[in-house]
């Protein structure tokens, strides 16, 4: 008896998980992939503005549904919410909250995917500023407005050579 309620459970979770499945779509070209590894085979290409449904997250990776296919993509290349929904303040520092590391390529090496300088309480805290974030977006340049500056201000480009890593 208890292995038919035990199967059941199995069989119904697999039907309603998918029900739970959130909206996102993708930011920068990326390949979706077949497990949540950097060298994972490549199911298919998905381009900006695909649409996506996140399943689940490891580590930072999102497990979605995309082009008839299941599979992982980093959740750097994802913005949940439909592509022309405005993001809310909500799904932005649920976002920033979100950020995790992952295991990237065969080696277990662990990589942080884009917080430095904070500690867990500071991120816990974090609270999403709209007004902050416009401030941020009203530095953005172009690459021909940051060319032509150069070029005013006579800059020019330098090669520097490698700086080896301190001996420890």
């Amino acid at each position: 008896m208890r292995t038919i309620q035990w199967l059941t459970c199995a069989l119904l979770l697999a039907f309603v998980a998918p029900l739970f499945a959130e909206p996102g779509h993708i930011i920068r070209p990326s390949d979706l992939m077949e497990e949540p590894y950097r060298d994972a085979a490549s199911l298919v290409e998905l381009k900006a503005g695909d649409s996506v449904e996140i399943i689940k997250r490891k580590g930072g990776w999102l497990k979605v549904e995309a082009a008839g296919q299941t599979g992982w993509v980093r959740m750097s290349k994802i913005r949940k919410g439909k592509a022309a929904e405005k993001p809310t303040s909500g799904n932005e520092a649920k976002g920033v909250l979100d950020l995790a590391s992952g295991r990237s390529g065969t080696g277990n090496v662990v990589s942080a995917t884009g917080v430095r300088g904070l500690s867990e309480a500071e991120l816990k805290e974090a609270k999403f500023s709209a007004s902050e974030m416009d401030k941020l977006e009203s530095f953005t340049v172009s690459g021909q407005q940051a060319a032509r500056f150069a070029q005013a201000e006579k800059l020019v480009a330098k090669e520097l050579e490698f700086i080896p890593a301190a001996e420890r």
